[in-house]
């Protein structure tokens, strides 16, 4: 079962509580998502590990319920 949009930023949210979160159904098809994530724990840490925080936030469903996840993560520039 795919998850919806909602559910992924609730997700992501509820693990990086203050994050600003956008999530885009890239094909309109519920499987098939881009994450624009913005938070400021991000900070001084690099790609890998801010991508790493986000999945963990997704608590093991990258992968099964949700199929694709294009992943776009930042610090806010005033941070």
């Amino acid at each position: 079962m795919a998850m919806d949009a909602a559910q992924i930023e609730r997700l992501i949210k509820e693990g990086i509580p203050d994050s600003v979160v956008r999530i885009e159904d890239l094909r309109g098809d519920g499987d098939h998502y881009a994450a624009y994530v913005e938070s400021p724990v991000f900070k001084g840490k690099t790609r890998v590990q801010q991508h790493q925080m986000v999945y963990q936030a997704l608590q093991g469903r990258m992968g099964g319920e949700l199929h694709a996840l294009a992943l776009q993560t930042s610090a806010p520039r005033d941070a």
